[in-house]
C-alpha cells in the first residue's frame, strides 16, 4: 500500500506512565508531520490499559508537552474548542464484544494457569537451556465448555491468541523492508488480563483498525510484536495498516539516552531555556532529512517536505551542543516583541519593577541581546544590569581590567563621557576613537575597565551601545562607583 491509497489517519499512542520522552516525543512529531504533509489527521490516544502503571501526573504532564511543542491533535470526544484524546479505558465494551469474535472463531482461548506456575514453567525451561522460553500451551486445548463453566465458576482466567505453531509471518516496513518471523518463536501472548482489561497487543490492533488508522509510525522496539500484531489483524480478516518503525536515538556515546545520564524528557528540555521550534526542529532531524542541507528550518518548511522514504533507519545520535546552536538560531529568528515578552517575564521573576519602563529602552534591550542569547532565560539574565546597578564585579576581569593605570583610563574616559551633550552611539563611538588619539592608547585598552564598571561583567553587545542604553548619568555614576576599586 502507498502513501496515497487512503486518507491518512495517523496517532501517537502514549501510555500515561512517566514523562516524555525525546524518542516519544519525535514519534509524534512524525506522525503529526505526515498527517499534515499528506492532508490527513493526526489523533492522540492514551493507552491506559495498564491499570496498576497509571500516572495521572504523568497524563497531565504528557498533555501540556505535546502543546507545548505545537502538536495539536485534529480530533477527539467532546471536542468543542480544545478536544481531548480517546482513552483505551474508555473503550473497554468494544474490547469485550471484539475478544468475543476471536474466542468464537477458535482464535483466542481462557487460560487459568496461575503466576506461580507460570513462573515455575519459567524457570525450568532456563534450567533446560531451551532455546525458546514463554508460555507452554497448557491451556490451549481446554474446550470452550469447560473453560466458560469455570469462569461461571468464579475462576479467573486471561484470554491468550492462539499464535499457529508452524509456518512464518511476513510484513514489510516502509523504512526497513521485508521482515519474516518463524511462528514457533512467537508467543500465545495474553488478549485480555484478570482484570478485565485489554493488553497492549489487543487494544491497539482493535482500535488502530477500528479508528482507521492508515499507517502505525512507532519505535523500533516495538519491530518483534509486528508478526504478533499481523497475525492479529489476520484473524479479524482486516488490512493491517503500513508499518514505519523509527530508528532509536542514542546518546553522544552510543548508549540509551536517559535522565540518568542527562536531560532526556521534553519537560527537561523546556526547562533549561529551549524553544519549542528548536525541539521540534531538532529531534525531526534526528533520523529524516529535507532532502538538501537545511539545518535550521520552520515547522511549516519541514511538514512541506515531509515524506517517510527520507527517514533513515540508523540510529541518531543526540548532540546536545548541536541543539543548543540550533536554539541560538531560533531565538534570532524570533520577534523581538515575542523576546521581550520572555525578558519581562524573566525580570518579574527577579524581583525588578519594569512598570516604568518605556518600551522603547525594552525594546533596545533586545535588540542588543538577542544576537548573544542561546536559552530564553539568557534575555532576563544578561539583562539585570540595564535595570540594577552592578554590586560585584568579575573576577578575573577585575584582575584583567583594575590592574595597574586602569584608575587614570577609567578617569579619562569618565571626564569625556561627562563632556558628551548627546548621548547617542555614534557620538560615544566617536568620543572613544578622539581620546584614544590624544592619550596615545588603543581603544582596545580604553574600553575594559569602564565596560566591567557600568555592567560587572567582561562581555556584552557593543560598549557604545550598551552606554547609551543604561544612560549618561548612570553610566557616570557606574563609573564613579567602581572608580576606587581601580589601581593608579
Amino acid at each position: 500500500m502507498s502513501e496515497s491509497t487512503r486518507k491518512v489517519r495517523v496517532r501517537f499512542a502514549p501510555s500515561p506512565t512517566g514523562y516524555l520522552h525525546v524518542g516519544g516525543a519525535r514519534t509524534a512529531i512524525y506522525n503529526y508531520f505526515f498527517a499534515k504533509a499528506m492532508g490527513g489527521t493526526f489523533y492522540l490516544r492514551i493507552e491506559d490499559t495498564d491499570r496498576k502503571r497509571y500516572n495521572e501526573q504523568a497524563l497531565q504532564d504528557l498533555m501540556r508537552d505535546l502543546k507545548w511543542l505545537g502538536l495539536h491533535w485534529d480530533e477527539g470526544p467532546g471536542c468543542e474548542g480544545d478536544c481531548g484524546p480517546y482513552f483505551q479505558s474508555d473503550r473497554l465494551e468494544i474490547y469485550h464484544r471484539e475478544i468475543q469474535k476471536l474466542l468464537d472463531a477458535g482464535c483466542a482461548y481462557y487460560c487459568f494457569c496461575t503466576e506461580e506456575r507460570l513462573q515455575e514453567v519459567r524457570a525450568e525451561q532456563e534450567k533446560s537451556h531451551v532455546p525458546v522460553t514463554g508460555y507452554d500451551r497448557h491451556c490451549r486445548h481446554i474446550s470452550r465448555e469447560e473453560a466458560e463453566a469455570r469462569i461461571a465458576a468464579g475462576e479467573k482466567a486471561v484470554i491468550r491468541f492462539k499464535v499457529p505453531e508452524t509456518g512464518v509471518t511476513e510484513f514489510d516496513d516502509l523504512i526497513r523492508g521485508h521482515i519474516s518471523y518463524q511462528n514457533e518463536l512467537l508467543d500465545d501472548l495474553v488478549l485480555i488480563k484478570r482484570d478485565g482489561y485489554p493488553t497492549y497487543h489487543f487494544a491497539s490492533v482493535v482500535d488502530d483498525h477500528l479508528m482507521g488508522t492508515t499507517h502505525v509510525l512507532r519505535g523500533d522496539e516495538w519491530i518483534s510484536s509486528t508478526p504478533k500484531h499481523e497475525l492479529l489483524y489476520k484473524a479479524f480478516g482486516w488490512e493491517p495498516p503500513v508499518w514505519c518503525h523509527l530508528p532509536v536515538i542514542l546518546d553522544k556515546n552510543g548508549g540509551k539516552l536517559s535522565k540518568r545520564k542527562g536531560a532526556a524528557s521534553v519537560g527537561d528540555f523546556r526547562d533549561l531555556g529551549y524553544l519549542p521550534e528548536t525541539l521540534v526542529n531538532y529531534l525531526a532531524l534526528l533520523g529524516w532529512n529535507p532532502g538538501d542541507d537545511r539545518e535550521v528550518m520552520t515547522v511549516k518548511e519541514m511538514i512541506d517536505c515531509f515524506t517517510l522514504d527520507r527517514i533513515n533507519p540508523k540510529s541518531a545520535s543526540f548532540d546536545e551542543k548541536k541543539l543548543q546552536w540550533m536554539n541560538a538560531q531560533h531565538i534570532h529568528m524570533c520577534d523581538n516583541a515575542f523576546l521581550k515578552g520572555l525578558m519581562k517575564e524573566g525580570l518579574t521573576k527577579k524581583g525588578i519593577d519594569l512598570s516604568n519602563e518605556p518600551e522603547e529602552r525594552l525594546d533596545m534591550i533586545v535588540t542588543l541581546l538577542k544576537p548573544r542569547a542561546h536559552f530564553v532565560q539568557d534575555l532576563a539574565d544578561m539583562s539585570v544590569y540595564f535595570f540594577v546597578a552592578p554590586t560585584s564585579y568579575d573576577e578575573k576581569g577585575m584582575k584583567k581590567h583594575f590592574g595597574a593605570g586602569s584608575k587614570v583610563l577609567a578617569t579619562l574616559v569618565r571626564d569625556t563621557l561627562a563632556a558628551i551633550d548627546e548621548f547617542k552611539t555614534p557620538v560615544i563611538e566617536k568620543a572613544f576613537y578622539d581620546l584614544a588619539e590624544r592619550c596615545g592608547h588603543k581603544v582596545g585598552e580604553l574600553v575594559g575597565a569602564p565596560r566591567l564598571a557600568v555592567s560587572g561583567v567582561v562581555a556584552g553587545p557593543s560598549l557604545w551601545e550598551l552606554f547609551e542604553t543604561v544612560g549618561k548619568e548612570e553610566t557616570l555614576r557606574r563609573i564613579d562607583a567602581a572608580l576606587p576599586l581601580m589601581q593608579d
